[in-house]
């Protein structure tokens, strides 16, 4: 299948996914909050909402973590329970971000009690993550109660149910409220895994159904968010994390402050770079060919 070069480039946005990555502590989680804005000027921080009781069985909730050397409990339900805020604190955490800093907050919602919840805090953005995209009931509900901008991952989520979440936006008429993004669910995922490509039939199939296009990465580096912002990709959703050596799954495919940092310059200065040659001499090949060319003496310019 053929796809055209994306010619029409607006301004990079950069999610810098906090996530769980605050290791629990609300002190942490505001200071990432304050990083990521002053040092990295990231345009979002997006953070996680969980109801473990709901979201796992007995057995799930009792068990062991799959990695006890990750883990902040005894058992993976109280690992997921030590890493949670409340309601009250995710607000908290929006107020802290929009009127101290003038970030956007937004958060991922695992369940429907954690739909409900930070739906009641009115966020501008709110997340529905790859392992509940095609949790109807979620998207249900927020047809019904939400009016901002809704980002999907779509890892772990076939071609043919891509297709179904967007017409069943499409009935609510809620489809422009949407940013979609391409997603590999691994951390950290392999460069010959990431499937980069998938980004530009996203914005064949759906560029003109959806707000927006996304890159939600868990790879080392940003050399391949430059690669996914140039296929298409307004929205670049990195996770973020003051130190990788952290304890937790998530900081090994986390940008510290100063990748979050170089990748915003990056994409900035690629979407200036991003254009059409209009002119036979830009301004500042002017003075280089009135001194360099072998005919400067005939040039009118």
């Amino acid at each position: 299948m053929k796809y055209e070069i994306n010619t029409n480039y607006e301004e990079p946005k950069i999610i810098a996914e906090i996530g769980c990555n605050h290791k629990g502590d609300f002190d942490i989680a505001k200071e990432m909050i304050k990083i990521a804005k002053i040092f990295c000027d990231a345009d979002v921080v997006k953070f996680q909402k969980r109801t473990p009781k709901e979201l796992l069985t007995e057995e799930e909730y009792n068990a062991p973590h799959p990695e006890p050397w990750q883990s902040y409990g005894q058992t993976y339900g109280e690992h997921r329970e030590f890493l949670e805020f409340s309601v009250e604190q995710h607000k908290e955490l929006k107020r802290y971000a929009e009127e101290e800093f003038g970030i956007i907050y937004s958060s991922s919602v695992w369940d429907m009690t954690s739909l409900k919840e930070i739906i009641s805090i009115k966020p501008e953005i709110l997340k529905i993550p790859s392992a509940m995209s095609t949790n109807w009931t979620m998207h249900e509900y927020i047809c019904n109660n939400f009016s901002g901008e809704i980002h999907i991952s779509t890892g772990m989520t076939k071609k043919t149910e891509i297709e179904q979440i967007i017409e069943f936006y499409e009935k609510y008429k809620m489809n422009h409220n949407i940013v979609l993004y391409h997603c590999i669910s691994g951390y950290p995922i392999a460069f010959e895994d990431i499937c980069l490509l998938e980004i530009a039939r996203l914005k064949k199939h759906y560029g003109d159904k959806v707000k927006s296009i996304g890159f939600s990465g868990h790879h080392k580096g940003i050399a391949i968010d430059i690669a996914a912002y140039t296929l298409g990709a307004k929205w670049i959703e990195r996770h973020f994390t003051l130190d990788r050596t952290w304890k937790g799954t998530d900081h090994a495919a986390s940008l510290e402050p100063d990748g979050l940092r170089r990748l915003k310059r990056d994409l900035i200065a690629t979407y200036k770079a991003l254009k059409f040659k209009d002119v036979d001499f830009l301004e500042v090949e002017k003075k280089q060919a009135k001194k360099l060319r072998w005919d400067r003496n005939k040039l009118n310019i």
